[in-house]
């Protein structure tokens, strides 16, 4: 399971408007830095299938398209990097539907590459997760911006959250304005590191479904 508990200290760089926060690690500091993260209303059960059918949403309604049950992939799902996930996603009350979330890569960088964070960042190791996002319920998440967790081998989280990405080698976009109808998608990465074992998953694990059982991609 991946560990989410969170006490706080922060570096921030302003040129590239980066944040450094770690979580719950004696080795790596304490900080915090506020930012809006997506979180997930939590779905009726539904049956542990990696590859659900994401034609059932309705565009456009008012309550974000939740889909019906069975339609989004289960809490505590395991997929391989390049599976397809459907996910119910909420950014803000007002931008929240249903995306469809696929890992491209796990990447691995080198600690040169956290030189932007500055001394807290010393003897850390990026890792670059990166994805395709679908909308898949077809409102209007224009501007929404998705995160997903590094998870240690093993399976523990990394102690660490990274607000930013680093140009070039990570780059975190958020959604384009265009991001509002059913089919619509972009690219992103979400940025990791670790001090310790590497990064060979990425956790899915906002909403009250998914933070004790995430949808986890693995290599």
């Amino acid at each position: 399971m991946v560990h989410k508990g969170r006490f706080v200290f922060a570096a921030a760089v302003v040129t590239m408007g980066l944040g450094l926060s770690a979580c719950n690690s004696d080795e790596e500091g304490s900080a915090a830095q506020d930012s809006p993260a997506a979180s997930a209303p939590a779905p009726a059960p539904a049956p542990a299938s990696s590859e659900p059918s994401s034609g059932s949403t309705t565009a456009g309604s008012d309550d974000g398209a939740a889909p019906a049950e069975g339609d989004v992939t289960a809490p505590g799902t395991k997929l391989a990097v390049g599976d397809r996930a459907v996910l119910p996603f909420e950014y803000t009350s007002q931008k929240k539907g249903t995306i469809a979330v696929t890992v491209t890569a796990i990447e691995k960088g080198t600690e040169a590459d956290m030189a932007a964070f500055g001394d807290k960042a010393k003897g850390m190791t990026p890792y670059f997760i990166k994805m395709k996002v679908e909308n898949v319920g077809g409102t209007d998440l224009s501007y929404a911006s998705l995160k997903l967790d590094g998870v240690l081998e093993g399976g523990g989280g990394t102690g660490v959250v990274l607000i930013g990405g680093l140009p070039g080698k990570c780059d975190n976009e958020t959604a384009p304005s265009e991001f509002t109808t059913k089919g619509a998608s972009y690219e992103t990465c979400a940025l990791s590191a670790t001090k310790t074992s590497p990064v060979t998953a990425a956790a899915f694990d906002e909403g009250d479904a998914y933070s004790d059982s995430p949808v986890v991609w693995s290599d």
